[in-house]
């Protein structure tokens, strides 16, 4: 809660009542009348308090609950000062008693499905019923109650989904002992227990850990979308703490302490973390800054070992759902644009029906008969239209799901089909999507000498040599006697230029030292007593050996290095080992590590060699944030430039050696800085870089990422299409480049402007303006940068960077990837597509008009919750110029057609009411209505969603026909005014045709009329198919044949010795030829003289 911020309420004596004295005050805009100061003053503040009420009652009517810090004692959730968020998830999107409301609101919201409610509730008042009661509500009612069971069924799912991971049971550690709680129950300051391979169900600050390191790993995954582990470290002071008995579980210890955590308030950076770790029970007490090693967030699973931690955000605080978008309902552009037109038909209907009471002259109760007649052409907008959209729709999602060359795909939103057939924008994750998260070692240069795959053996020889003796020697010790001084006088000596192989050996062992990678065994005997050489010298043979590290790229180094001889063999926080080629073990002392974040673009570690005793500190990092920390070399700018044009990732290698003086001194600066509560990071930073001066250039690594196979293709493929590209990762800035560019993303003699890190409004004018100037250029951002300039020039930049060929946005956070997806459809009104693999896209993929998911290496999350799921990258290119490109041009043709079905009628009843006196009578009642709509043309009309232009493979080959798709052509005014004056015509045709040949009796009319439009119907059909199908023409012939037989049975409407006489089929045969000849004369003409692009690639 906010504290006293609301204006306060002057008292007697106050400025305000000193003011108000001096003289007539106004009260409620009017002077008041002069009395004693008493009652003025009286007056004034019963006025006053009264406007204070009410701001007070606004302001807490408004507010949202503030994020605040908080101070979070351990195992005591009952000295929390405020009441936090229950710890549950919730996916629903209706309770069970907004279920009926919610749903059926979101269908009346369109005006279609209003129209059909209020034209269906006029039927149950006597003057105004046109018809029988089941015409209308029929056909209303399996509507609703399809989409009402569709809903339901998927509320159940999401509520079983949410119940199972709310009920999951998690050890609470109390001072009664360990008790099972729900992941539900949890609140701020519990200690809660969770076991390997578990998820941790709140954020919590780890505090022990049964591994004897202090350390355990965490899978991310469903977070940040990276699938390494990450080594996470526990609060120092509560691991030192004596253990009663032998589990870990045992409460005494954590209870005999009096602590609290200071944690900063929840936000969204997944990545950061700032708080203190206090012990108040000793003198003096004992501070522990905190930070994101020190963090276990919610939707993490733990890798190794038990953990216990305590809890300090719950609920909606947590990360993991700050950074969550909750799915919106997502309703289709054709869908928008049939909802205009029927609100167009509707205008029609008014003005028709106006019209025909006018021509009545007004005459009696007009009103009644103006609805009557608006109920009468009701069928102008046909409620079969949202039956036939909704099973064209699961009809195009079988096919996309039984289609042989995407398998695998899977349609999660069926309501959605055609939107792939309109995407202008493709939003992609880069990590798991275009690549394969498989970093290959593919570089190694050394200033004058580089190294490729084909020459690799030649470094493994030089290491080889340099670690071998003159005298075998069996034993570890004796060997790293004899190497180890033959290194000290490498690198003791820089002015002296030192041979290939020193130089080789020194950039080897510097890469198998500077990194965070961990070796994880399985576990083969380690639980026995046998002594730690004897274990270590088990392990390191083991071939189930396998790395864990936050980066991939540091992964593939260290496996580099194993692979030429210099095997890491265990880690742990404070040591590291190596092992040579000959067998034997060098052992460092790990003294601190700077890890990598996107602000330093490097990282570094300060070793101590224990035989030696030599202190030195190694970093590596990105090319622009190592050039001016390393000695001046005339090599590094030009061969970054060459590997990264090659599309490898490059990280420059530097050393430097500290005296035992320079790193004590170092280390009390460092230390002191890291207890800062204020401005820690900058102080921390400044400490560093202190050491970050005139370094030793070792070498220069590049490693491929390898690609997703046929990522090229599809994306030319796509780019041909007129689709725009963007992608959004959270990768660094050179690694998302270099894959833009390996990908093909931006071609080889393309530009890319890489817009420089901006902080304020000054900064991102001048680069804004700098951008400007470029032309057909490709734009890399960061996630930073493009938060000032959303901040300040927000259409500025959305217009500009939508002028580019292809935009990269790096470090960008869920939150963002979906920001960006909400600016283009803002600013630019067009459809877009997200597609991703990761938790971390989830956000992405719900916000796009359409989301792809990706099933892959980072887990199902983005799968599940997109509106397609696909296997592979380049599924996605059949998905769309194939399958898009048909649900869209079969779904125009369907809701233009049943409109033209719907329009031809109410035509007939308009000619028939004009000749007629103008009587709201209707022409066609009861079984030949729902006929008409049903079982006579229903069949043909819908087996236009089997109709294409052109075959899948000659889709593939053009994808500049999908071009066309996006201008929306194939559903505009223009092809829906066509279609009116069609239905005009022919309902006028048919009606004055049907009126002139009749022989004395209207149930004749009838007749006639009535079999010459079903007959219009099936040839119409006809004439809109582009490519037959053999369930088209068993539809026509099914729906005749169903007609014909029917005629047996309605012998109220029809007169059974007429209509099987020869001037029957005679008078129907000229009326139906004359409605459909013209037609297809004109349509032969329009092909002949001015084809369109499909017919000429068909032909």
């Amino acid at each position: 809660m906010k504290k006293a911020t609301t204006r306060r309420c002057p008292g007697p004596g106050s400025v305000g009542d000193k003011e108000a004295s001096g003289g007539s005050s106004v009260v409620d805009g009017k002077s008041s009348v002069p009395g004693t100061s008493s009652q003025r003053h009286f007056r004034l503040q019963t006025t006053q308090r009264y406007i204070c009420c009410c701001d007070c009652l606004t302001h807490i009517c408004r507010r949202k609950k503030e994020l605040k810090a908080r101070t979070v004692w351990l195992g005591c959730p009952e000295k929390c000062e405020e009441k936090y968020p229950k710890n549950t998830i919730k996916n629903q999107k209706y309770n069970i008693f907004t279920f009926v409301p919610g749903v059926l609101y979101q269908q009346f919201k369109f005006f279609l499905n209003l129209y059909f409610l209020v034209v269906a509730c006029s039927q149950f008042v006597p003057a105004l019923k046109i018809g029988y009661l089941y015409t209308y509500w029929a056909p209303l009612c399996f509507v609703l109650a399809v989409t009402v069971v569709r809903e339901a069924v998927d509320e159940v799912r999401r509520y079983r989904r949410d119940k199972e991971m709310n009920s999951q049971l998690y050890s609470k550690l109390t001072v009664r002992g360990k008790i099972q709680v729900k992941s539900s129950d949890i609140q701020v300051g519990d200690l809660i227990i969770v076991e390997k391979d578990q998820r941790i169900p709140a954020d919590m600050i780890f505090l022990r850990t049964s591994e004897k390191n202090g350390a355990c790993f965490i899978r991310t995954d469903q977070l940040d979308g990276e699938t390494d582990w990450k080594l996470k470290v526990a609060v120092a002071c509560t691991q030192r703490l004596p253990a009663v008995g032998e589990e870990l579980h045992n409460t005494c210890d954590l209870f005999s302490i009096k602590a609290y955590v200071y944690a900063q308030k929840p936000q969204l950076d997944i990545h950061s973390f700032e708080g203190n770790f206090t012990r108040e029970d000793v003198d003096p007490q004992i501070h522990e800054s905190l930070s994101i090693e020190n963090t276990l967030w919610a939707s993490t699973v733990v890798s190794s070992g038990t953990v216990i931690g305590v809890v300090i955000y719950t609920g909606k605080e947590t990360r993991s759902v700050l950074n969550t978008s909750y799915a919106k309902n997502k309703v289709g552009l054709l869908d928008l644009e049939l909802n205009r037109l029927t609100k167009g038909l509707f205008l029609a209907q008014v003005v028709l029906s106006v019209v025909m009471v006018a021509l009545q002259g007004f005459m009696g109760p007009w009103y009644r008969n103006l609805f009557r007649f608006i109920v009468l052409f009701s069928y102008i907008i046909p409620i079969s239209l949202r039956v036939n959209l909704d099973m064209g729709k699961s009809a195009y999602g079988w096919m996309i799901t039984k289609d042989e060359n995407i398998p695998g795909t899977v349609v999660r939103t069926s309501t959605i089909p055609e939107e792939l057939g309109r995407v202008v924008y493709l939003l992609t994750d880069k990590t798991g999507t275009l690549t394969q998260n498989e970093m290959i070692f593919k570089r190694l240069h050394l200033g004058t000498v580089c190294y490729g795959t084909d020459t690799m053996d030649e470094i493994q020889s030089h290491i080889i040599q340099s670690y071998a003796q003159p005298t075998s020697q069996p034993s570890s010790g004796g060997g790293g006697g004899g190497t180890t001084p033959s290194c000290k006088t490498q690198s003791s000596a820089p002015k002296v230029r030192k041979s290939v192989s020193s130089r080789i050996h020194e950039a080897v062992k510097a890469i198998a030292l500077c990194h965070n990678v961990t070796p994880v065994y399985e576990c083969h005997g380690s639980v026995n007593g046998e002594t730690e050489s004897a274990e270590a010298d088990q392990d390191f043979s083991d071939d189930n050996r396998t790395y864990q590290a936050s980066s991939p790229d540091e992964v593939a180094l260290v496996r580099w290095t194993e692979s030429i001889g210099l095997t890491l063999v265990n880690r742990d926080l404070n040591s590291l080992q190596l092992k040579t080629p000959s067998g034997q073990i060098l052992a460092f002392h790990i003294l601190q590590i700077f890890p990598f974040t996107s602000e330093n673009k490097r990282m570094g570690i300060i070793v101590r060699e224990e035989l030696t005793g030599d202190v030195t500190f190694y970093m590596k990092g990105a090319d622009i944030a190592m050039a001016s920390i390393v000695q001046y070399n005339d090599w590094l700018e030009e061969e970054c430039g060459n590997m990264a044009r090659e599309g490898l990732r490059t990280l420059v290698v530097a050393k430097k050696s500290l005296s035992e003086e320079q790193y004590q001194d170092f280390e009390n600066r460092y230390s002191q800085a890291k207890l800062s509560i204020h401005d820690r990071t900058l102080k921390v930073a400044a400490v560093v870089e202190s050491l970050e001066r005139d370094m030793e250039l070792l070498c220069l690594t590049g490693v491929e990422d390898q690609l997703q196979s046929d990522v090229r293709p599809t994306l030319e493929l796509l780019r041909n299409a007129g689709i725009k590209i963007w992608m959004l990762t959270g990768d660094k800035l050179e690694t998302a480049t270099c894959i833009a560019k390996s990908s093909h993303l931006v071609s080889r003699n393309q530009d890319i402007h890489v817009f420089r890190p901006v902080s304020n409004r000054g900064e991102a004018h001048l680069e804004l303006n700098a951008f400007r100037r470029k032309h057909d250029c490709a734009l890399v951002i960061s996630g930073d940068s493009l938060e000032v300039c959303l901040k300040y020039y927000e259409h500025e930049f959305v217009e500009l960077a939508c002028q580019c060929p292809a935009v990269v946005c790096c470090r960008c956070s869920p939150t963002q990837k979906a920001q960006i997806v909400r600016l283009l459809q803002q600013h630019t009104a067009n459809r877009t597509c997200a597609i991703g693999d990761g938790g971390n896209d989830v956000s992405m993929i719900q916000a796009a008009d359409c989301g792809i998911g990706i099933e892959g290496k980072e887990g199902k999350q983005a799968s599940l919750a997109a509106d397609f799921s696909i296997t592979q990258f380049k599924h996605i290119g059949r998905l769309l110029m194939v399958h898009g490109r048909n649900s869209y041009k079969r779904s125009a043709s369907l809701g233009q057609f049943v409109m033209h079905r719907g329009m031809i009628i109410s035509a007939m009843q308009a000619v028939f009411s004009s000749i007629f006196y103008f009587a709201s009578v209707p022409l066609y009642q009861g079984f030949l209505m729902v006929g008409y709509a049903t079982i006579y043309t229903m069949f043909p009309v819908f087996s236009l969603v089997l109709d294409q232009d052109v075959k899948p493979e000659m889709a593939l080959l053009y994808p500049e026909l999908y071009k066309d798709l996006t201008k929306g052509r194939s559903l505009s005014f223009k092809t829906f005014f066509i279609w009116v004056l069609i239905s005009v015509y022919q309902g006028g045709i048919l009606m004055y045709g049907a009126l002139l040949l009749f022989e004395s009796e209207f149930v004749h009319v009838v007749a006639i009329s009535f079999t010459a439009l079903i007959l219009t119907e099936l040839l119409m059909v006809a004439l809109t198919i582009r490519t037959w199908h053999y369930l088209m023409v068993v539809a026509e012939l099914l729906s005749l044949g169903c007609y014909l037989a029917s005629l047996a049975f309605l012998n109220a409407y029809f007169d059974l010795s007429f209509i099987t006489t020869w001037p029957f089929v005679w008078k129907v045969s000229v009326i139906t030829l004359v409605s459909c000849l013209p037609l297809y004369i004109i349509k032969y003409l329009k092909r002949k003289f001015s084809p369109p692009s499909y017919s000429k690639l068909s032909s």
